[in-house]
Formats: C-alpha cells, structure tokens, sequence
C-alpha cells in the first residue's frame, strides 16, 4: 500500500486547515486508515482513526476540533482541522492497516505548522 499526503502548511492560530491522503496498491486488505503526528523532539503519536465502516477515534488533544473522514470508493481519508493551536504544530503522517503483513504503513509526512 502506497499513501499519498497533501495539505498543511501554515496557518495562523485559531484557523483551519485539511489534510487528505489516498492510498493506492493492495488496497482491499486496508481496514482502517487515519493520522499519526509528530512534534519536534517527541515520539509519534495517533490523531484520528476511521474505520472501514466509519467509526472514528481521536486523541484526547484533537477531539472536537479534528475531524476525519473517508471516501471508501477513493480511498481517501481526510483530516479537519479548526480551531488550531501552536501546540498541533507537527509532521502529520497518514496511516492505512491492512490484514496483510506489513500491517502497519505510512506516508511521507506532511508539515502543519501554526502560528501564534
């Protein structure tokens, strides 16, 4: 599964912005898909889940600002984001699991940086 990220950039403090990721290969083993982001000097951490059949999770940090959405027939996922803060300022990777090895991939990272 190859996952293709767009989005970010700079936004100021209190603003939005959106993210998108579309995955293409072996995509009929993906079962969730979501975002992982990762601030200067910390460990990476999960933002927003969605399942296949569209329950989604969100770090306690995001909830009620973040919002994540599929598009099972694109195969892309997006990710809302409003009300943003400097400390949502990270490299925002995508995520796709499948139920073949290797479970676990992700896309090349994309910068959200926000401004105070």
């Amino acid at each position: 599964v190859q996952l293709q990220a767009s989005g970010g950039g700079l936004v100021q403090a209190g603003g939005s912005t959106n993210l998108s990721c579309t995955a293409s290969g072996d995509t009929s083993s993906i079962q969730l898909m979501g975002w992982y982001r990762q601030a200067p000097g910390e460990q990476r951490l999960i933002t927003a889940l969605i399942h296949n059949g569209g329950k989604s999770t969100y770090a306690d940090s995001v909830s009620g600002r973040f919002t994540i959405s599929k598009d099972n027939d694109r195969n892309t996922v997006y990710l809302q984001m409003n009300s943003l803060k400097p400390e949502d300022t990270a490299v925002y990777f995508c995520n796709a699991w499948t139920l073949t090895l290797p479970h676990d991939h992700f896309g090349k990272g994309t910068l959200v940086t926000v401004s105070s």
